[in-house]
C-alpha cells in the first residue's frame, strides 16, 4: 500500500502542475490534451530506450576498440523505440533558455515517424506550436521528475491513465471510454492467455488490450512482435493516434482503423477468423439503427431488438454477437459488459438463450463497481471460447469476485496480483490444469518466506523495504543514544519513571524478538526446502504447521514495533513537554528529533515488509480454505460449475451471482485495524479534497455573481 500511497501522489503532483501550466496557454483542456499526453509518450519513450539499450549495447559487435552505432534495427522485438539523439527526453530538457523547444519537441516527433512509418502523422505535432516557449519548456521538466526517470511500464501504464482519466473529467476526451483499467485487462488476458494469432479489439480505445497481451506473450519469454497480430476498430481519430502511440512506446505495431463498429469492419475480414477478442465496449448503447446493422453477418443470432424509434433497444447484444461472430473454430474471447446485461429479458433473453446453446460460454466473472475510474456500476466479465472440449461444452464456469478487491482511493477498486493469481486458479482447475494450481501455492508460500529473508537482506543492495528490520534497530539505538544523555541525568523517581522503564524494557525485548524471528526465519526456510513444491499435501502441511504461525508471528512483531515506536514518541514528548529537557545541555533537540523521524520512517518500511511476510502465506490459506484436495467445487458466495439445463431453469441467466449463493457469515480473524484505519484515511481525506474543490467552485461562481464571500 505504501508504494501505491506514493504512486498516487506522484500521479497528483505531476497532474497539478501539467494542468495549472493551461492557464497560461491559449488551449483549452480539449486541445491541451494532446501535447500533453504526447510528452508524457515521450518520457516513457525514453525510460524504454534507456532499458534496452543497456542490454543491446552488451552485445554489440566492436571493430578496433570502436563500437558501432545503434540503429532501428537493434530495438526490434525488444518492446522499445529507437530514439535519435535530438529525439531523447533528455536532450529536450536540456535545451537552453533562448532555444525554441516547440520546434525541438517537433522535429523529434518528425524523427519517430520516420524511422517507425506505423506512427506517420499519428504523433502531436502543430500542437505545440501554439504553446508558449516559458509553459513548454515546465512541462517537460514536470515530467523530467525523478519518480518517472527510473519508472518502470506498469508504472508508467498507471501514470499515463490517470491522465487519460482526468482530461476525461474534464471533458476533453470521450468520457473515459478509451482505457480499461489494467486489472480488468490483466484479468480478461488471464483467462483466455492470448499467446499466438490473430488479436481483435473491436473496439480498441488506447489500445491497453493489445499491451497487455505483449506482457503476457513476454512473460512466456516470447517475442509478440512474432507471435501475434494486432487488429482493432475505434470511432474517435484522436483515440486511434492514442493507440498507436502507447502500441509504440512498447515497441508493438497495431493494424488499427477508423470505423463505428456497429456499421464497419476494416480489419481484412476477420469474422471467423480471429485467434482472440477482446473488448471493453461502450454499455448500454440504444442508438443503433437497426435497418443498418439487420443483414450484418456479424448477427448470427439475429436482432436483440428494435424500439419504436427503429433503434436497437439496446446494443450489448449487438457487441456480443460480433464478438462470437469474429472467432475462429477454436479462437476465445473476453470482455467487459454491463451486469444487466446477462439476466435482459425478452429478445435480449432469446440472443442469449442461443448463445448459450453453442455450447461457447465458456465463464462468467462478476466485477463490483469502483473498477472504472468513469464508472461506478458493477460490471461483468464474459468469456467466449468455441474450442472447449466435448466433456465441458455443456458447462458454464460462475464465479463471483464481488467480494475479492484492493482498496485504492475512496471511490477506485482493482485486484493485487495475487487476488489476480487466485481468481485464474479457479479456471485452472474448471480447465484440469492442477499443476498450475499446486505451483501457484508453491509460488505464494516462497514468496512468504522470500518476504522474511528481504527483512534481513543487505540494507545496501536490497529491494524495496528490504533489510527494514536491522536498519529499525539500528535507528531505536540511534534514538536512545540520544535520549540517554538526558535520561542518565534525571532522578529515579521523577513523574514519568514508569513510562520510561516500560520504554527500557521494550527496546530490549524488541530487540531478542528480532533476533528470535530472524532465527524462526531461517527454520522456515529450511521447511520449505525440504518441502516438495509439486505435493500439494506436503504444501498444505507447510502452510499449516509453518507458514500461517510464522505469519501470525510477523503479525505479532509488528505490533510490537508499532508499540514501541509510540512510546518513543511519548518519551520524546514527555522529555520536552514535561520535563522541560530543551533547556538541558545534554539535550540536543535538533538531533533528537532528526532520530525520532528516522525511527518512523523506518517503522513504516518495516512494517510494509513484515505485513507481506503474512500477506502471501494468507494468499496460500485462501486456496487451501476453498479448494484443500486442488480440485475445483463449488464454494458459496464464489465459484459454481452450472450446465445448461440449471441455466434454461434460471430463465437463461448467466449472472453468477444467482447460482453461486452468498457466502455464510464469518469472524474476520484476520481483521487489520491499522488496514481499516488507512481506508478510513484514504476516505477521509478524498472527502475532504472534494469539499475543498467544491468550496472553491461554490466561492468562484459567487464571486462571478458579484456577491462578496
Amino acid at each position: 500500500m505504501a508504494q501505491l500511497d506514493n504512486l498516487e501522489a506522484v500521479e497528483k503532483r505531476l497532474w497539478s502542475s501539467a494542468d495549472n501550466l493551461r492557464a497560461n496557454s491559449v488551449y483549452a483542456s480539449n486541445e491541451y490534451f494532446l501535447p500533453v499526453m504526447g510528452l508524457l509518450f515521450l518520457r516513457h519513450a525514453y525510460n524504454r530506450f534507456l532499458t534496452a539499450k543497456a542490454e543491446i549495447e552488451k552485445t554489440l559487435p566492436s571493430r578496433g576498440g570502436k563500437t558501432r552505432d545503434l540503429t532501428p534495427g537493434d530495438f526490434s522485438g525488444r518492446g522499445a523505440l529507437y530514439l535519435q539523439p535530438h529525439a531523447r527526453f533528455d536532450y529536450l530538457v536540456g535545451l537552453p533558455d533562448d532555444a525554441d523547444r516547440s520546434k525541438a519537441v517537433i522535429e523529434a516527433m518528425e524523427s519517430i515517424e520516420k524511422d517507425y512509418k506505423s506512427l506517420e502523422g499519428q504523433l502531436p505535432k502543430v500542437e505545440y506550436q501554439k504553446l508558449d516557449n516559458d509553459v513548454l519548456a515546465q512541462l517537460l521538466r514536470t515530467f523530467n521528475d525523478p519518480a518517472l526517470q527510473d519508472a518502470g511500464g506498469d508504472v508508467f501504464g498507471r501514470i499515463y491513465e490517470y491522465f487519460l482519466t482526468k482530461f476525461a473529467g474534464l471533458k476533453a476526451h470521450d468520457d473515459g471510454e478509451f482505457f480499461t483499467p489494467p486489472s480488468i485487462v490483466q484479468m480478461i488476458v488471464n483467462v483466455i492467455e492470448p499467446d499466438h494469432g490473430k488479436v481483435l479489439d473491436p473496439a480498441c480505445g488506447s489500445g491497453g488490450m493489445f499491451v497487455q497481451t505483449a506482457h503476457f506473450i513476454e512473460a512466456e519469454h516470447e517475442d509478440p512482435t512474432k507471435r501475434a497480430t494486432f487488429y482493432g476498430l475505434e470511432k474517435n481519430e484522436t483515440t486511434i493516434r492514442l493507440g498507436k502511440m502507447n502500441l509504440a512506446v512498447h515497441g508493438l505495431e497495431g493494424n488499427i482503423q477508423q470505423a463505428i463498429s456497429y456499421y464497419e469492419d476494416h480489419t481484412s475480414n476477420l469474422v471467423g477468423r480471429a485467434d482472440f477478442v477482446m473488448a471493453n465496449p461502450p454499455f448500454n448503447v440504444d442508438e443503433v439503427d437497426a435497418d443498418k446493422v439487420k443483414n450484418d453477418p456479424r448477427l448470427p443470432f439475429g436482432l436483440p431488438g428494435i424500439n419504436k424509434k427503429g433503434k436497437v433497444s439496446n446494443a450489448n447484444y449487438v457487441w456480443i454477437s460480433y464478438f462470437y461472430s469474429y472467432l475462429a473454430e477454436a479462437g476465445r474471447a473476453g470482455f467487459v459488459m454491463s451486469s444487466q446485461a446477462s439476466s435482459a429479458g425478452r429478445d435480449e433473453a432469446r440472443v442469449r438463450a442461443k448463445l448459450v446453446e453453442t455450447g461457447a460460454v465458456d465463464v462468467m466473472m462478476a466485477i463490483r463497481g469502483g473498477f472504472f475510474y468513469t464508472r461506478t456500476v458493477p460490471c461483468e466479465l464474459w468469456f467466449l471460447d468455441k474450442g472447449k472440449p466435448a466433456d465441458r461444452r455443456d458447462q458454464v464456469l460462475m464465479i463471483d469476485a464481488r467480494n475479492v478487491h484492493r482498496k485504492l482511493t475512496r471511490t477506485v477498486y482493482d485486484f493485487t496480483p495475487e487476488q489476480l493469481a487466485n481468481l485464474t486458479s479457479l479456471v485452472w482447475l474448471y480447465r484440469g490444469e492442477r499443476a498450475r494450481f499446486v505451483a501457484l501455492v508453491a509460488d505464494h508460500l516462497g514468496r512468504s518466506m522470500e518476504a522474511a529473508r528481504n527483512c534481513f537482506a543487505d540494507h545496501s543492495d536490497r529491494a524495496a523495504f528490504a533489510g527494514a528490520l536491522p536498519v529499525l534497530l539500528a535507528a531505536a539505538e540511534s534514538l536512545h543514544e540520544q535520549l540517554a544523555l538526558f535520561l542518565d541525568t534525571l532522578p529515579n523517581e521523577h513523574e514519568h519513571a514508569e513510562t520510561f522503564a516500560t520504554y527500557a524494557t521494550m527496546r530490549r525485548t524488541l530487540a531478542d524478538d528480532i533476533a528470535a524471528f530472524r532465527q524462526e526465519t531461517g527454520d522456515a526456510a529450511e521447511a520449505l526446502a525440504a518441502t516438495d513444491r509439486a505435493d500439494l499435501d506436503a504444501l498444505w502441511g507447510f502452510l499449516e504447521d509453518e507458514a500461517l504461525p510464522f505469519g501470525d508471528g510477523a503479525r505479532a512483531l509488528l505490533k510490537e514495533i508499532d508499540g514501541f515506536v509510540r512510546l518513543a514518541a511519548r518519551v520524546v514528548d514527555a522529555c520536552k513537554q514535561d520535563l522541560d529537557a530543551g533547556s538541558h545541555d545534554a539535550f540536543n533537540t535538533t538531533k533528537v528529533n532528526a532520530a525520532r523521524k528516522d525511527l518512523d520512517a523506518v517503522r513504516q518500511e518495516a512494517a510494509e515488509q513484515v505485513r507481506r511476510v503474512r500477506y502471501f502465506a494468507r494468499q496460500a490459506r485462501w486456496l487451501h480454505e476453498r479448494f484443500p484436495d486442488g480440485e475445483l467445487r463449488d464454494v458459496p458466495g464464489l465459484v459454481k460449475l452450472v450446465d445448461r439445463a440449471e441455466i434454461a431453469a434460471n430463465d437463461g441467466s448467466l449472472t453468477p451471482g444467482r447460482y453461486v449463493g452468498v457466502a455464510p457469515p464469518e469472524v474476520d480473524e484476520d481483521f487489520d485495524f491499522e488496514e481499516a484505519m488507512r481506508d478510513l484515511h484514504i476516505e477521509l481525506r478524498d472527502l475532504n479534497a472534494e469539499a475543498a474543490t467544491l468550496a472553491a467552485t461554490i466561492s468562484k461562481n459567487f464571486e462571478a455573481l458579484g456577491v462578496e464571500v
